[in-house]
């Protein structure tokens, strides 16, 4: 009759909860049956009496923990051990007692409520809460069970609630006007400074963009934004000049590039400022008035011509003098010049198309006051074609004419070169020379196209009779002015065979093997052997002979050095050699004809100039190695020319003693007294009476 027993959770009395009691019919009391309990907490939480059958709790049970309980229950025979019935199953159940407050899932929760929100399940107690006053909040919430009446218990949490942000607030510059300063020669792009507009919102909603309003200096400068600070960077667009601005004032606007469509009856979301920027002067180099230059000049300019000027300023308010000067690691062979003050360029030496059609020099202006400042400018001149060159053959032509040629065959095809360059191009034309204006042998025919052929004019040439022809031909342009040039031709007469190739063009060839056998060449071969080794035996015989000395030729009349081992019989004796060529220089004058230098057909043989009486030798000896100097027909060795004139009769005569015995009276030797102290000793032995007694 039973299945279930109930039983309620936190007991909390002295004695064990009673569950429940168990017993079967054929219990008769007398102690002979043993009830056994088994099952879910069987023996630890629930425990029996096996003689009566009585259940308890041993612990204070939790249904929160465990609800239900199915135990089984047996009765046995303590003599036979056998069970007196089947074994039954029954459930306990524990009754719940309100011993728990109520608890939230979390211990902390966190929400989020845009700003100015209207109504909702947690819902702002004040209108138009604004995220810029007050970000976060924290509400705890109490939780009651039992209907919140009494002896019911209760739970608390607590919510972060964090008021997001919206648009609802314009970006606003902290200052009405910033100033920047910025040198003239800043390069483009160069960051001047940075402006910021503050903007309470946050994220997005404070992104902002900033642009300049058109008005002045909108075209020198620009702003972009800083995606990371949001701020404005004023940039340099154009280059500056202070001598034309110093001052530019600009209107930069800061707005939100996310404005709200809710708030925008809030006002615009945007802020004005106003931005000065300052240019300051610098000392500038100096500037050309173009980026390059391009001059054109004929190439038969004269030296000294003016070919051309370049300008350049100083864009300082200085305005400083310049000075032109040409870099001349680009005019290295110094062809051109410039004028240091007004830039003109003017040519040092001729120019030459052909050798060098371009130059490309660069030219430096530099302020006088300041040569630390200076500009550099490329200068491309290029020098015109003039017609100053004749045309020529292009090459070298070997031209030859078969000995069995017929009248008009084609012998040789001629081109010509012309170093001009004419702006129409060349145009060439062929004529004879006008001394021959008839050629017997060839006819020239000027094809038109600047090529000439060179035809035959008669049947059939001869080597024997001539073996090459000359064929001149004149050549000329059409550019002004003409130029022309005469081209010879070398046409050599050969033997071909029938098909006009060329086989032999030696006319000697041809009179030996026509009239000579191979026997009769071998002979003459000998013969040639044979002489040539009879001139080697002479010359070598030759040789050995003594050579015959330069003096003994009688012709030879150059100044030698001659050696004479004969006494003679003194100056009596003039036959052993002419004594009168060393002793007197003017019989030297009529020369015969020199054997070692050229024929007066090609020189024309040196007079010397008459010396007269009583000339100083000193004066005699260089005014000969003068002449010797300036002889062309000289000869191309050195020459020793010995003079051993002794000069004229001295004007005291004779001062010897040898012919003072014969005289027939005393000598006066008074006059050694004029004749100065070197004559003094003589004058003291000769002069006066006590010489005579001597």
């Amino acid at each position: 009759m039973w299945n279930q027993f109930f039983l309620l959770e936190e007991y909390t009395g002295t004695d064990t909860q009673y569950v429940g009691k168990l017993h079967t019919d054929q219990d008769k009391g007398d102690g002979n049956l043993k009830y056994i309990l088994t099952g879910d907490g069987a023996g630890s939480l629930f425990v029996i009496d096996e003689n009566t059958g009585d259940i308890h709790a041993a612990k204070k049970l939790d249904r929160e923990e465990k609800s239900l309980y199915i135990l089984r229950a047996k009765a046995i025979d303590r003599k036979t051990g056998r069970q007196v019935e089947p074994e039954s199953e029954f459930i306990i159940k524990i009754h719940d007692i309100n011993d728990n407050e109520p608890k939230f899932t979390k211990d902390l929760y966190t929400a989020s409520v845009p700003e100015m929100s209207g109504v909702g399940i947690i819902k702002t107690a004040l209108p138009d809460m604004s995220r810029e006053n007050r970000e976060q909040y924290q509400v705890v919430i109490q939780a009651k069970d039992m209907g919140g009446q009494m002896g019911g218990l209760s739970g608390t949490t607590t919510v972060n609630i964090t008021l997001t942000d919206v648009n609802n607030n314009p970006p606003r510059f902290p200052q009405s006007t910033y100033q920047f300063n910025s040198p003239e020669s800043v390069p483009l792009g160069t960051h001047l400074g940075r402006i910021k507009a503050n903007d309470p919102d946050v994220g997005e909603n404070a992104e902002m963009e900033y642009s300049i309003a058109e008005g002045d200096g909108a075209d020198m400068f620009d702003v972009i934004t800083d995606k990371d600070t949001q701020e404005g960077i004023i940039t340099v667009k154009q280059n500056l000049d202070f001598e034309n601005k110093m001052l530019y004032t600009l209107r930069v606007d800061a707005s939100n590039t996310h404005p709200d469509p809710r708030f925008l009856h809030l006002g615009p979301f945007k802020d004005t400022a106003v931005v000065k920027i300052s240019v300051e002067d610098i000392d500038e180099p100096p500037v050309f008035s173009k980026l390059y230059y391009l001059i054109e000049v004929d190439e038969d300019v004269k030296e000294g011509s003016i070919i051309g000027q370049v300008t350049a300023y100083d864009p300082d308010a200085m305005n400083n003098l310049i000075k032109y000067s040409i870099d001349r690691h680009t005019d290295m062979d110094r062809i051109f010049s410039i004028h240091s003050e007004n830039g003109s360029i003017f040519t040092l030496k001729p120019l030459d198309r052909e050798s060098s059609p371009w130059h490309n020099i660069t030219i430096t202006a530099t302020e006088i006051n300041n040569s630390k400042q200076s500009s550099h400018i490329p200068v491309f001149i290029r020098i015109l074609d003039i017609n100053d060159h004749a045309p020529e053959f292009a090459m070298y032509y070997e031209t030859f004419v078969c000995e069995n040629a017929k009248p008009g065959q084609l012998i040789q095809t001629v081109s010509v070169m012309d170093k001009d360059d004419p702006p129409r191009g060349h145009k060439f034309f062929f004529e004879p020379v006008p001394e021959f204006p008839l050629n017997p042998n060839f006819t020239i025919v000027d094809n038109k196209d600047n090529t000439a052929g060179i035809m035959t004019r008669k049947d059939g040439y001869s080597r024997n009779k001539m073996s090459t022809y000359l064929l001149p031909i004149l050549i000329f342009d059409n550019d002004y002015p003409i130029q022309s040039s005469t081209g010879t031709l070398t046409i050599r007469v050969c033997a071909c065979d029938n098909q006009g190739n060329m086989q032999s063009c030696n006319a000697e060839a041809l009179v030996l093997s026509a009239g000579l056998s191979t026997g009769a060449l071998i002979a003459i071969l000998l013969c040639v052997i044979i002489l040539l080794v009879l001139v080697v035996l002479f010359a070598a015989l030759k040789r050995q002979r003594k050579k015959e000395p330069l003096i003994i030729s009688k012709d030879d009349v150059r100044d030698n050095i001659v050696t004479y081992n004969d006494e003679g019989g003194g100056e009596e004796d003039t036959q052993a050699f002419d004594i009168g060529t060393l002793r007197n220089p003017e019989a030297r004058e009529d020369s015969k004809l020199r054997r070692d230098v050229m024929p007066e057909t090609i020189f024309q043989i040196r007079r010397t100039v008459p010396l007269w009486e009583n000339i100083d030798v000193q004066d005699f000896i260089h005014r000969r190695l003068k002449e010797n100097d300036s002889d062309p027909s000289a000869p191309p060795y050195d020459s020793l020319a010995t003079y051993a004139y002794e000069g004229n009769d001295s004007i005291a005569d004779s001062l010897s003693s040898l012919e003072s015995l014969t005289a027939d009276c005393n000598q006066d030797y008074d006059y050694l007294s004029d004749w100065g102290p070197r004559f003094k000793k003589l004058a003291d032995m000769y002069g006066g009476d006590d010489s005579d007694r001597d």
